[in-house]
């Protein structure tokens, strides 16, 4: 008889999974704050939370016991061995509000539990292998090639699947929300909008040095170009547009080219340590210093600063947490969705901005509109998830699916936050050209 045969035969005695393993999982859980289903339909925990926990097979739990944590969890759920029953933000964000003792007691338990899974057929002598969708990056940490080999992982899976996850906009970044109900087309092109004033766009033409010449800029990380156009049609601005994805290069400049505005924007396959063409007047980096790493944040801000004219100004958009976190290995974050990511604490941010010349002129968090905005993208994903399937995959979908619902219930705590930093080049005079107020920014 086969393992596989043996197996089968073991849980097929087994009439009811849940008194067998319940008390295990419970011992090293805490009480489950949502219902948990397994295989025969035998279920623990609280039937009154937001939804359930489907368990599937056996598999999710010998990826628990195999790599305890956030990471044998999410590939459980990546590979369908377990599914949710219910809005995934919020049985995630029930999971995570649960037992407040669990954390201590779990080393004790797990054997416990282990034994509990071998009465049911076994753990097996290796892991169950993990999906096709991680990454572990190769290479020098934020050196060029192993940084393209991150970024082609993330954002080179098809336009066609981001086009159904932003929607027409096709922006990858914190929207702004001025109304609750504004369309998310709308909040995207008010962030572009609101990055342009604070850059100081709409005033260009009126300022006596420039002749009433038009803004030349930059655009670091310029994803499908959706920044870059609004300020070459709302502005006039001459931008050059930097990514290190060719999909996302090519897709921008047919966008560029169907718009009519070749003449105003240029799309370069280019790392942003690589832009040597400079002085721009503006600077625009939204959604990409997580990119960087912190010890490599200095070196990014004196680059940027090196590129722009007297006067110049840099507007930074980034995701930022208290105190700053690199991402471990071992988590599902850093294998399937953000390799090498880094969320660096604002304050170092602003500290490496100041130490590269910049004198910092304005700081805003938007974090509540990030969790809106993740929100929309959640609903578009699921709206048309047969179709996102047929794109990716189904295991591709669920980590995107599972990622940036995770991310709603951190935007809403303030785990993480979302900062826009604007720093100016002075002219060595001390000329700013900053406006007295923030009231054309609104």
């Amino acid at each position: 008889m086969s393992t596989l045969q043996a197996d089968t035969a073991v849980r097929d005695e087994l009439s009811d999974v849940a008194g067998v393993i319940g008390p295990a999982l419970e011992a090293l859980l805490g009480t489950p704050a949502v219902e948990i289903e397994f295989w025969d339909g035998s279920t623990i925990g609280r039937r009154d939370g937001p939804g359930r926990l489907r368990i599937n097979s056996i598999d999710a739990i010998r990826r628990v016991i195999w790599l305890p944590g956030d990471l044998g969890l999410a590939r459980a759920f990546v590979m369908g061995d377990i599914d949710v029953i219910g809005p995934l933000p919020e049985v995630l964000r029930a999971m995570q509000n649960g037992d407040p003792h669990a954390k201590r007691i779990q080393v004790a338990a797990l054997p416990k539990l282990i034994a509990a899974v071998r009465s049911l057929g076994g753990i097996g002598t290796t892991p169950p292998p993990p999906p096709a969708e991680e990454l572990i990056p190769r290479g020098r940490r934020h050196s060029l090639r192993r940084d393209k080999q991150v970024i082609s992982h993330h954002y080179d899976v098809g336009n066609a699947f981001y086009e159904i996850v932003l929607g027409p906009a096709m922006t990858y970044s914190c929207a702004r929300f001025v109304e609750s109900d504004t369309s998310l087309v709308d909040a995207q092109a008010a962030k572009h909008d609101l990055i342009c004033r604070k850059l100081g766009l709409h005033e260009w033409a009126l300022r006596g040095d420039t002749h009433g010449s038009p803004a030349r800029m930059l655009d670091v990380g310029c994803g499908w170009g959706s920044m870059a156009m609004h300020a070459a049609k709302e502005y006039g601005a001459r931008v050059v547009g930097v990514t290190i994805s060719d999909e996302q290069a090519a897709y921008a400049r047919r966008r560029v080219a169907d718009a009519g505005l070749d003449d105003l924007v240029e799309i370069r396959i280019q790392d942003y340590r690589e832009v040597d063409d400079g002085p721009f007047d503006v600077i625009s980096s939204v959604g990409m210093s997580e990119h960087v790493g912190s010890a490599r944040l200095s070196l990014y801000y004196e680059h940027l600063y090196g590129l722009l004219a007297d006067g110049g100004r840099l507007l930074n958009h980034a995701i930022s947490t208290p105190g700053g976190s690199r991402l471990s290995r071992r988590t599902f974050i850093y294998r399937y969705v953000f390799p090498d990511g880094e969320l660096i604490d604002v304050g170092e941010s602003l500290l490496a901005m100041q130490r590269a010349g910049f004198e910092i002129r304005d700081v805003e968090d938007l974090r509540e509109h990030y969790a809106t905005t993740l929100r929309r993208w959640v609903a578009n994903l699921e709206a048309r998830w047969d179709e996102a399937v047929a794109l990716v995959g189904e295991h591709r979908a669920r980590v995107w699916q599972l990622y940036m619902s995770g991310s709603i219930n951190g935007f809403d705590d303030a785990g993480v936050q979302l900062h826009q930093v604007l720093g100016v080049r002075n002219a060595p005079d001390g000329t700013s050209h900053m406006p007295r107020t923030r009231r054309d920014w609104n």
